[in-house]
């Protein structure tokens, strides 16, 4: 029989029964503050996917030999606190499921919903904006709120790749959370900082969060508040083959496609690094 393209992730062929691993799109971006568009990066990503071939010399996987399964993009509502409402009752039927939850933004305010269904022990979250503002344009829901949101569900938070906030943001996130920024990460070499964020998190559960805009404009240029003077790609990859064994959750928001393709397909290879890296650090 031949073989026929659709409009989710590539490989995702398991049943929602059968899968472990369940990839939903939350295709919302009503707050954000400079260039719209991030509702159109579940599809773009998911057609970037059909480019990548399936097996990951790493992990040495075949990504079809994993269990994952795609449930398209959720119907959203408009405004952006009952959207997170949405999001953290979908999240926590798919933990009742025992199923593991990749969510593909949207922008970022959605992780505040995914964070308070998870509940886990550890945020990490790789990010240009410390977004710890306690209300923006009139919403606590605000992409630009999200770690604020976070701290009320989640005590341990580890931001990696900021270069962007106001000079009282830096202080409290220095003062509250794990701070690395984008210059210390450059200074020191991500492993350096891997290592110390591992001895913190041990074997703790993780909440991953993966902000496109973490990654440096000049080399993914698809992005909603593009910022300069960032990570690499193979930084955040770095970031979620140390972390993916002990994520609960995860998510990547905030691409933007309206480039040449190169930053959904970023994602599309990180999202897979993430399912690949899971399913292999959990299976014997």
């Amino acid at each position: 029989m031949q073989s026929f393209s659709n409009t989710l992730f590539a490989d995702a062929d398991a049943t929602y029964q059968d899968a472990r691993y369940v990839i939903f799109g939350v295709p919302f971006d009503a707050t954000t503050t400079f260039k719209a568009g991030a509702r159109d990066a579940p599809l773009a990503i998911r057609a970037a996917s059909y480019n990548v071939e399936t097996y990951l010399p790493f992990h040495d996987v075949e990504m079809p030999e994993i269990l994952f399964h795609d449930m398209g993009d959720m119907y959203c509502d408009c405004v952006p606190d009952l959207v997170c409402g949405q999001v953290e009752d979908a999240v926590s039927d798919l933990l009742k499921d025992e199923k593991i939850p990749v969510m593909i933004g949207g922008e970022h305010s959605l992780t505040i919903g995914a964070v308070r269904a998870v509940a886990p022990k550890w945020y990490v979250v790789c990010d240009a904006h410390l977004d710890m503002l306690e209300e923006f344009r009139g919403s606590r829901f605000n992409h630009d709120c999200v770690t604020a949101r976070v701290s009320e569900n989640v005590e341990n938070i580890v931001i990696i790749g900021p270069r962007s906030g106001t000079r009282d943001e830096f202080a409290e996130a220095r003062e509250r959370f794990h701070l690395y920024t984008a210059d210390d990460v450059l200074e020191r070499g991500m492993r350096s900082v891997l290592d110390e964020v591992g001895q913190m998190i041990g074997e703790d559960s993780v909440y991953l969060s993966i902000d496109a805009d973490a990654i440096d404009c000049c080399m993914t240029p698809g992005l909603g508040t593009p910022e300069p003077f960032g990570l690499t790609p193979v930084d955040v990859r770095s970031v979620i083959r140390r972390f993916a064994k002990n994520a609960v959750g995860f998510d990547y928001v905030e691409v933007l496609p309206n480039d040449s393709g190169q930053t959904a397909v970023v994602a599309a290879h990180l999202i897979r690094e993430f399912i690949a890296g899971h399913y292999c650090a959990h299976t014997e």
